[in-house]
This record gives C-alpha cells, sequence and structure tokens, in this order.
C-alpha cells in the first residue's frame, strides 16, 4: 500500500497545481495510460484501483500526477525512469553513500562502473556515482549492487519538483514591501533566476539558466525586504534535473558561503542523499525551509519538508483559506501568501502566482530577519488561524501577513 501511494505521489508537480479538469472515471484514465511503459503501467494499475477510495478532488489531483509520471517517462526516457517506490530518478545511475576507498576495484569485472566521487565537505557527505550494467532496471542494480558491497548506502538519485506555477493576469496583490531591509543573506535552491543577485551557480547541465519559477521566488523575497540572494540552480537545462546530488551539491555551497536561512521550493520522496544534505546544512545552524507540496491532503508527505528540523510551510490565498491543493507533511509548521500575488517571470514581466512554492520565500525573509531564535521570531509573529494553537490546516500560523500591500 506505502508503494501505491507513493506512486500516486509521482512527479508531486511538473510546474505545479493546474486548474482541476473535467471528471474522468479511472477505467478511462487507464484507458488514456494504454501506452505507458510496461515499467511504469505496473506500478500505477495498482495506483489507478486505489483512486476510487478518494473523494473527487484529491482523486482529481491523484490522476494528475499519474498523469505527470506517464509523460514525463515517455519524454524523457533517455534521462529519467522510476525507482522500486515508483519515484522518478536518473536513469542507469546509484549512488552511494560515503563509499569505501576501493569502492572501484570492488566493482571490477561486475558491470557497474564508478563514474565519480566527490566529497561535500561542508556537509560531511562523499557520495560515489555508480553507473549501473545497461539493461537492468534501477531495482536490480541495486539489490546487486549491494550484494557486492554489504553494508554500502546505496540509492537512487531521486528527481525533486516545483510546486508553484506563474499564471497569466494582474488580478492579484503587489509584491512591494511593508517589511524593513533585510541584511542577512537567503538562498534558494530552485531553477535559475533572473533579477538582481548576489550570486548564482548552476548544479545542472545548462545552468545557471533563468527560469519562470525561480525568478518569482527571487522576485518575492526581495519584496519581502531581502537584498542578499544566492540561487543554487539545481535544474539548469538537464531533463534530469532536480536531482538528490545536485541539491545536496546546492547546499554545500551555500552552507559554504555563510548562508543562514535556505528555501527549497521544491517536493519528492525521502531521498536518503536528500536527507543527509539537509541533516549536514543544519549541523551549521542552517535554518531550511520548504513546502508541503501540491497534491492534496491525500498525498503521501512531502520531503525535504518531513525531515526533522526542516520548517514546512502551506499556502493560503487572499482571504486566507489554505490552497484546496496544498498536500502535506509529516509536520506542519506555518502557513503564508500562497495565491493571489504578484510577482515578476524570468522575463521581469508581472504574473500571477498560486502553489505552496511560493510560501516558502515570504517565511525564508521573517526567518533571515530574525533575531535571536528564528522558531521563537516566526512564532511571536504568526496569526492563529482556524482552531485555536497550532492545528494541522496552519500550523502554529499565519506568517508575512503583512508582508504584501494590497
Amino acid at each position: 500500500m506505502m508503494y501505491r501511494h507513493l506512486a500516486l505521489a509521482g512527479l508531486a508537480v511538473a510546474l505545479a497545481a493546474v486548474p482541476s479538469s473535467a471528471q474522468v472515471g479511472v477505467p478511462a484514465v487507464r484507458d488514456a495510460l494504454g501506452s505507458t511503459t510496461g515499467a511504469v503501467r505496473g506500478v500505477l494499475n495498482p495506483a489507478l484501483d486505489d483512486l476510487a477510495q478518494l473523494p473527487d478532488r484529491a482523486q482529481d489531483l491523484a490522476r494528475q500526477r499519474i498523469e505527470r509520471i506517464d509523460r514525463l517517462v515517455r519524454r524523457q526516457r533517455e534521462a529519467i525512469e522510476l525507482d522500486p517506490e515508483g519515484q522518478p530518478a536518473r536513469k542507469g545511475v546509484l549512488l552511494v553513500m560515503d563509499p569505501a576507498p576501493d569502492l572501484a576495484q570492488r566493482l571490477a569485472g561486475t558491470g557497474f562502473r564508478v563514474a565519480a566521487t566527490e566529497s561535500l565537505g561542508e556537509l560531511g557527505l562523499s557520495v560515489a556515482q555508480v553507473e549501473v550494467p545497461e539493461g537492468l532496471s534501477l531495482d536490480t542494480a541495486r539489490k546487486r549492487l549491494v550484494q557486492q558491497v554489504p553494508g554500502a548506502q546505496v540509492t537512487a538519485d531521486n528527481i525533486l519538483f516545483p510546486q508553484g506555477t506563474t499564471l497569466s493576469g494582474r488580478n492579484a496583490t503587489s509584491g512591494s514591501a511593508r517589511t524593513p531591509f533585510v541584511a542577512a543573506p537567503v538562498g534558494v535552491i530552485d531553477s535559475g533566476a533572473a533579477g538582481t543577485l548576489e550570486e548564482q551557480k548552476g548544479f545542472a547541465r545548462g545552468g545557471p539558466f533563468p527560469a519562470n519559477h525561480g525568478s518569482a521566488i527571487v522576485s518575492l523575497l526581495r519584496g519581502a525586504g531581502v537584498r542578499r540572494v544566492l540561487v543554487a540552480d539545481v535544474y539548469g537545462t538537464d531533463p534530469a534535473g532536480g536531482n538528490a546530488l545536485a541539491i545536496a551539491r546546492a547546499f554545500d555551497w551555500l552552507v559554504g558561503r555563510k548562508v543562514r536561512v535556505i528555501g527549497i521550493s521544491l517536493v519528492g520522496p525521502p531521498n536518503p542523499v536528500l536527507q543527509r544534505a539537509v541533516a549536514g546544512a543544519q549541523k551549521q545552524g542552517v535554518t531550511i525551509i520548504a513546502p508541503v507540496g501540491n497534491d492534496g491532503p491525500a498525498a503521501p508527505p512531502a520531503y525535504p519538508a518531513s525531515f526533522n528540523g526542516v520548517l514546512a510551510v502551506t499556502g493560503v490565498d487572499a482571504r486566507n483559506r489554505v490552497l484546496i491543493e496544498a498536500g502535506r507533511a509529516l509536520h506542519l509548521d506555518y502557513a503564508a501568501p500562497g495565491a493571489d500575488i504578484l510577482a515578476s517571470d524570468a522575463k521581469g514581466q508581472r504574473r500571477r502566482l498560486r502553489g505552496t512554492s511560493f510560501a516558502v520565500p515570504l517565511v525564508a525573509a521573517r526567518a533571515a530577519a530574525a533575531q535571536g531564535s528564528v522558531v521563537s521570531a516566526l512564532d511571536r509573529e504568526a496569526v492563529d488561524l482556524g482552531p485555536k494553537g497550532p492545528d494541522s490546516r496552519y500550523g502554529r500560523g499565519l506568517i508575512c501577513a503583512v508582508c504584501l500591500t494590497p
């Protein structure tokens, strides 16, 4: 059952929750996926059977995830495949954490090849990229690799996805700031971004490459008073961009630049390399803020938001209603505006935004402005909504209620 639920999460979102289309029955969806590759279909068919157990809106969101998985694997089959849990990952590559110095020698003659080993010193993590013998699925390859190097920590290089989209039109709240100047830098792990930046570096092929999502995140940070923004582009133009190893490299770079607040408006599965990267950054005193995602309340817990100590954020609209597509994490800390707001895209044009992605930079701006304990400062600012006290819809309250001018 866990694998079915993970498969329903699938892509989380290619570029966010899109408006729901007309209701389509489960059999029709199964027919529409008839051209799906065998590997994908074998994971998705049981997941489709589970759709009938969900409420209508949850069915819509789950159906959209399944369709995105299908499209992703078919369009990028040379770069992406599914891991054993039905999650997208880099094709033909496994990651070994803290590999033995003689790993390459131990794999000689097995068909596996160590393509590269790198040390992420700021995080206290080293990772070897191991190329999988041609024709092996990630599932089979992982089992064989573990047999060859017993005790090794082996994982797929899972892909994370942005959790918001830029829409046309200007019927929304302005992004001008009421907050004071924020002196501390804020790190962004996302696509590349346009706009005024302190520094930007690419961690994927073709990066840094300005895209709408990252540009909107930076625009919101600056609108909330942040002037020092460092962007780590983990997508570039790479079809397998947004992978866990690229994100780990991004964390390592930002920690080395002495950034102490990092927003990562991405969602994926609980990848072990990502978990180690998050923990390594936290040991250096970094506050990490991440969204609950846009796959609805029936989705599996979102990561990295669900990792211990990460500030998990949901989004609300102009009437302080939680976004209908908002996902969930194992814990929820805060809510912030995630719809009915404006920001600049990669071309500098003002666009409407929607998605839990866009709540993250607003909380990150307030975290960077905090004096002393970040959590204590955010808790003092948080406006209690819903039932009195912390709850599963708004966390400990709404942040940045006055960051944007109506």
